[in-house]
């Protein structure tokens, strides 16, 4: 009797310590993951991507001044020259052509085309015959406007804020995800810091059952077929303790790892028994999912995305450019000669572009691009109705999962009860070691099945969080669209 007690003050001296160590709540595990862990870091890294790429989508409806040129062109060759009776000559020459050329040009996102203002200025020189001229373009207003094109600005204008807007969405959605597999590391080890108190409970347990065995027998009042029972799951609970030991030491080094934990300190879990309180509609849960989740974003880019695949297969069949300039420039000997009287400048030209005959390559593009555009609504009619059961399978599934959390709980305390009571009923003779066996494992049995239930809530809780970017139980938004 006195070991049976001196094993239960190791039991509780074994849970003192444990519950001295630094102890970690659910959501102290999840905002260190948030904080610190690669996926975070990887999240945020994927954001600011996002974000440089839209800053350089806006950049490109902005004005550019560029400066182009060559200095030098140098250029020593033999050339061809014909003469008037038919016979070709090949002279040598030995050339500089400098050039450069200062562009503001403006594209016209509205029509696809584009307008510059330009200056221009080159200089030939003839180093053997010792001839240098000047050419010099002052200003030159410039547009170049397809007719009829593909305008990829406008397309852009479309689908870039789009494709922004949802890679914000994204990133909290992540930041949910990984509060999702925060929760599945933090019970992973919860599992195994309840299974070690569990099987140094039933090891000290255990040894105190077969040292009272061990007496019965020695007085006959026993079996030796009873304590060799009691002998082998005393060993098995030797065991036990060391496979826990073990476990616990694998899953602490997986969470720790994840939540990016690098300080070498002892941690104690905490169980997350308080679970929030609040009621889902599943309409509400439908439309905020709608009106918050990327995915619905994605779906209209989709959707827009399509529409200009199609509209530039039809441009595709024939190209048409207008250019048109105006401006003054003048050419001379000398680079002051070039400032004096500058002459007018016009240039108008129209390119085409039609195929007459090409088999039937401009239709296939054509009907391609129709046949995925049909091809991208059903896939997102598909993903649509699929997000949509998703949605109303977790939240008919919510008031279920808190009903076992309740359930699981309540079984977890009156197989608690009953252990003590057959263990004390096994100590006065009333009952056999095989009927306090199944009590004890009736016992880690309904804690095991509480602690399952709880970890089966909150991923479910997190999950609708990540589904609906809604905190019920705080009723807020967890992602604030800004201007």
């Amino acid at each position: 009797m006195n070991k049976f007690f001196l094993g239960l003050a190791f039991i509780f001296a074994t849970s003192s310590t444990l519950f001295s160590q630094t102890t970690y709540s659910l959501f102290k595990v999840i905002e260190q993951a948030k904080n610190q862990s690669i996926s975070s870091k990887a999240a945020e890294t994927r954001k600011e991507n996002f974000y440089w790429q839209y800053r350089s989508y806006k950049a490109n409806y902005n004005p550019s001044l560029n400066l182009i040129g060559s200095l030098p062109e140098y250029n020593r060759d033999f050339f061809d020259v014909r003469q008037e009776n038919g016979e070709v000559l090949f002279l040598s020459r030995e050339q500089i052509n400098p050039n450069l050329r200062l562009a503001l040009e403006q594209p016209l996102w509205f029509s696809g085309g584009q307008i510059s203002v330009n200056s221009r200025l080159s200089q030939f020189n003839d180093l053997e015959r010792e001839v240098t001229q000047w050419n010099n373009t002052l200003v030159n207003v410039q547009l170049v406007q397809p007719i009829f094109g593909f305008n990829q600005l406008a397309w852009d204008k479309k689908t870039e804020p789009l494709r922004y807007e949802e890679s914000k969405r994204s990133y909290v959605e992540e930041m949910e995800f990984i509060s999702r597999r925060s929760t599945e590391l933090f019970f992973t080890y919860l599992d195994a810091q309840i299974n070690l108190q569990i099987a140094k409970f039933n090891l000290a347990n255990n040894d105190t059952i077969y040292n009272i065995e061990k007496g019965r027998y020695n007085i006959g009042t026993t079996s030796k077929d009873k304590l060799l029972q009691v002998e082998l799951q005393l060993l098995r609970s030797q065991q036990d303790v060391a496979q826990a030991q073990l476990d616990l030491q694998t899953s602490n080094l997986s969470m720790r790892s994840y939540i990016g934990l690098r300080e070498a300190i002892d941690i104690s879990l905490l169980l997350p028994e308080k679970l929030p309180d609040f009621d889902i509609e599943l309409d509400k849960a439908i439309g905020l999912a709608e009106q918050n989740r990327a995915d619905f974003i994605e779906y209209e880019r989709l959707r827009i995305e399509a529409d200009r695949n199609l509209a530039q297969a039809k441009a595709q069949r024939f190209q048409t450019n207008l250019v048109a300039s105006f401006g003054y420039n003048n050419a001379g000997t000398s680079l002051d000669e070039t400032y004096n009287r500058p002459n007018s400048q016009q240039r108008i030209n129209v390119t085409l572009n039609v195929p007459i005959i090409d088999w039937g390559r401009s239709k296939s593009r054509v009907q391609t691009a129709i046949a995925n555009q049909q091809l991208t609504q059903y896939t997102i009619d598909q993903q649509r109705q699929n997000f949509e059961q998703e949605i109303i399978t977790q939240v008919s599934q919510f008031d279920v999962l808190r009903l076992q959390v309740e359930i699981t709980k309540k079984s977890d305390e009156v197989a608690q009860e009953r252990y003590q009571v057959a263990q004390n009923r096994y100590l006065i003779g009333k009952i056999d070691i095989t009927n306090l066996n199944i009590a004890l494992t009736e016992k880690d049995n309904a804690r095991r099945s509480y602690i399952n239930a709880l970890r089966t809530f909150w991923i479910a809780y997190f999950d609708l969080r990540r589904l609906t970017l809604y905190d019920f139980s705080n009723n807020e938004l967890l992602y604030q669209q800004k201007d």
